[in-house]
């Protein structure tokens, strides 16, 4: 036994490694800032006025995490680029509804904090925020020692974004002969993973492999989720869009139905749209069954937007020309009593 006073540091709490971290934060968060930001990072609380161009202005908010892909990031160290899947699952989550992302915030836990690996996810958050237009103004870093095996740790975040009362979009309004567009998405994006681990032990599979052209099987695995934000607000300025499905857990099939009013169904055409080699690749090793795949991952649509069918053409221009490669997938038709809400022919 000893009477050597203890410190923070002995409980295994760096308090030096994290303000060396925030003052690595501070210049990739003064990159996103936009109007409305009041106060960002270094203060208990970030204040942001919400802009006054918006009459009637109501507030949307949305968390998520990044699920098990965080253990592949682990296993290739691969941490630059899993933030901007954190602010993707975010702020397309409430860009559906019509909302305009404001800001954005992180939370990254670990059991003892490396600066570097930290820097690196939040390098990833403050590029996603770039990319959706919204602000990162705050956020919490917890050294918890014991709490995580060594050189692993946790990640969460949440978005707020606005969206003018009239305006917002609820799927109420989809009836049948409307057309349904489909957005291409980088791969898996953040969901099914558990699943993909699993196939990719049981393949016993090299990820540094050659796998797709000029990028390997462990890049297919981990393209960053697309974030569809500007491109679709642009569509927003000029025409009405009914409803929009962000393709996450559940697939397909589990979300577009959530914006479908009674009566009326999801016809979507499978060869309407490219699928990546890496779901075809999943689908072989794993032996997992077609309407499985449609269950868990978004198959190459990451993002469904539902438009009248005046608009289609209209939307599909406005969403290339802001290089969003947009495709007509489908259409809405009249839902018989006992039939699937979203049916892939």
């Amino acid at each position: 036994m000893t009477d050597r006073p203890l410190s923070y540091r002995d409980a295994g709490v760096d308090i030096d490694a994290g303000d060396e971290l925030v003052e690595r934060i501070k210049p990739l968060a003064r990159k996103t800032m936009r109007d409305g930001v009041l106060a960002g990072i270094g203060g208990f609380g970030a204040l942001f006025e919400v802009p006054r161009r918006y009459r009637e202005p109501v507030l949307v908010a949305g968390t998520d995490g990044v699920g098990t892909k965080l253990k592949l990031a682990f296993e290739l160290a691969q941490h630059d680029r899993i933030g901007i899947d954190l602010v993707a699952m975010s702020v397309n989550d409430i860009l559906v509804q019509g909302a305009e992302p404001l800001f954005f915030l992180d939370y990254f836990a670990c059991g003892r904090l490396q600066v570097a690996t930290a820097a690196d996810v939040v390098k990833g958050i403050a590029w996603g925020c770039e990319m959706a237009g919204c602000a990162l103004i705050g956020g919490e870093t917890a050294e918890m020692p014991g709490m995580y095996p060594e050189g692993e740790y946790d990640l969460a975040g949440f978005a707020v974004g606005v969206v003018e009362k009239s305006a917002i979009i609820d799927g109420s309004t989809i009836a049948a002969g409307d057309v349904v567009l489909g957005l291409p998405s980088s791969g898996a994006h953040s969901n099914g993973y558990s699943l993909i681990r699993k196939v990719i032990a049981r393949s016993q599979v090299d990820l540094g492999q050659a796998f797709d052209g000029d990028r390997t099987l462990a890049e297919a695995i981990m393209a960053p989720t697309r974030i569809y934000v500007r491109p679709l607000l642009a569509v927003m300025q000029a025409l009405r869009i009914k409803g929009m499905a962000h393709i996450t857990g559940g697939g397909l099939t589990g979300n577009v139905p959530r914006i479908l009013p009674a009566g009326v169904k999801a016809e979507l055409v499978q060869n309407a749209w490219p699928r990546q080699k890496l779901f075809d690749w999943l689908k072989s090793e794993g032996q997992v069954a077609e309407s499985e795949m449609h269950r868990v991952f978004n198959c190459g649509i990451g993002m469904v937007v539902v438009v009248a069918r005046e608009d289609a053409r209209q939307a599909v221009r406005i969403l290339r020309d802001a290089g969003e490669p947009a495709l007509v997938i489908g259409g809405i038709k009249p839902r018989r009593e006992g039939e699937a809400a979203t049916i892939i022919v």
